[in-house]
């Protein structure tokens, strides 16, 4: 194996082919040098090898080779780094962060590049894909259901901006007025307070008129299953002008055109609610004041003509809807006591029996919850010491009267084990010589 000349030759044996002894003076220099040069040329270089015989150690490699691949500057200078930090050479990445400093060059083979585009210059502009009418109508009805439970418009207007766009905003309110039109005239109520709160929110004066447009257009159909629709509709629109949802021109222009029937009476019923003297004050209680909002003696009041009625007309019927439409359920107990309270005070047997089936039919129709109905008898056994001051005969009336009850319906236990035995007890006749009937002993039997 020849390999090349190296600058250390004491690791290696020399081998000269050609060299002989010159004995003449006479050839002189020129027969030096001229065998000079073939020795240099004709000379090679052997490595020794242990198997031969002879015991050398281990060659080391040439300084310069085991620095081949080595990036560190060979000037003997500087820390031992990397070249440039890293960045020099061929075949590297660069140093850390150099990728943010480079100018992107468009690729003309790129599928997205844009020829239009001008030095690069891109404008990114967001869209939004709007929903369908029926996807609008879809998420609105649960939304308008569940504001009819809890009643806080912030959450119902928080829920409708998530999906609606100001195009399409008219949709949700000819939603909510749909579905109001088969509620209780409560949800109708609550429907004007949401279309108010959500006007300058979610959608504008122009998008309420669209949508009564839109209304009175389907108003033949919206009779279909809902008869009263040309009243309800008048309603909605004269609330909400009066709220300044609506401006008063759109009644006076709808009324101009030509219109479906139903439509002119929803239309002029809605001008002569609005044309009334204090039109606009009275419109603010148009639905009537629902529930839990009305003033607690306003119930009452209403309750005690609830009652009256009934023992005028002897309308069973008409006196449960009444109930029912009172909307109360958690003030029920008022309409126990004031029954009971309405028969011992009248003295009357035919009253009374009048009165229990009016409690009866409560208990049976599960109007009244057995809750209600035992906490009115024990406010009337609370305040018998009051009542008895003005009626003197309270307590047999009240025994005579909790008697009859106690055979259309059961009464709870609680009010029998509270009822008073102070002031009912009497003697029967002078044949029974002198003894005490005790009717409560008889009535829990």
């Amino acid at each position: 194996m020849e390999v090349e000349p190296i600058a250390s030759e004491s690791e290696n044996v020399a081998v000269d082919e050609t060299v002989k002894p010159v004995d003449d003076q006479g050839a002189g220099d020129a027969a030096t040098s001229h065998s000079e040069r073939l020795r240099r040329k004709n000379k090679k270089y052997v490595r020794s090898n242990s198997k031969d015989g002879g015991v050398s150690a281990p060659t080391p490699l040439p300084k310069y080779r085991s620095w081949k691949n080595s990036r560190r500057p060979r000037n003997g200078h500087g820390r031992g780094l990397p070249k440039k930090g890293g960045a020099g050479g061929k075949g590297v990445w660069g140093a850390p962060g150099s990728e943010l400093l480079e100018e992107y060059v468009e690729d003309a083979n790129d599928p997205n590049y844009d020829s239009e585009a001008v030095n690069g210059d891109v404008e990114f502009k967001q869209v939004i894909v709007e929903p369908e009418p029926e996807e609008i109508i879809r998420k609105a009805e649960p939304i308008i259901l569940e504001y009819f439970e809890h009643g806080d418009t912030n959450a119902a207007a928080e829920d409708f901006l998530e999906f609606v766009l100001g195009k399409r905003s008219h949709l949700v309110c000819e939603t909510i007025i749909e579905i109001a039109l088969d509620h209780k005239p409560s949800h109708c109520e609550m429907a004007s307070v949401l279309i108010s709160d959500l006007y300058g929110r979610v959608f504008s004066a122009n998008d309420i008129a669209l949508a009564f447009e839109r209304l009175l257009e389907k108003l033949p159909d919206l009779m279909l299953d809902t008869p009263d629709a040309p009243i309800l509709l008048s309603n909605f629109i004269a609330r909400c002008v009066a709220d300044d949802c609506l401006p008063p021109r759109f009644v006076q222009t709808q009324n101009e055109m030509e219109l479906n029937p139903p439509a002119k009476q929803a239309i002029h019923r809605a001008e002569t609610l609005l044309s009334m003297k204090q039109g606009l004050v009275r419109l603010d209680n148009i639905w009537g004041v629902g529930g839990g909002i009305r003033p607690v003696k306003s119930l009452i009041r209403q309750i005690q003509l609830l009652l009256k009625e009934y023992l005028t007309s002897g309308d069973l019927a008409e006196a449960m809807r009444c109930v029912r439409e009172l909307e109360v359920p958690h003030f029920h107990h008022e309409l126990v006591y004031e029954t009971v309270l309405l028969a011992v005070e009248a003295i009357n047997s035919s009253v009374e029996e009048q009165l229990c089936t009016f409690l009866a039919e409560l208990r049976r129709c599960l109007i009244v919850s057995p809750d209600q109905m035992d906490r009115g008898f024990l406010r009337v056994l609370e305040d018998m010491n009051d009542i008895v001051l003005d009626v003197p005969l309270a307590y047999i009336m009240l025994d005579r009267f909790m008697e009859r009850c106690q055979h259309k319906f059961r009464l709870g236990e609680i009010v029998l084990k509270r009822m008073p035995t102070r002031g009912r007890k009497r003697f029967v006749s002078e044949g029974d010589g002198g003894a005490i009937k005790d009717h409560a002993l008889k009535l829990r039997e």
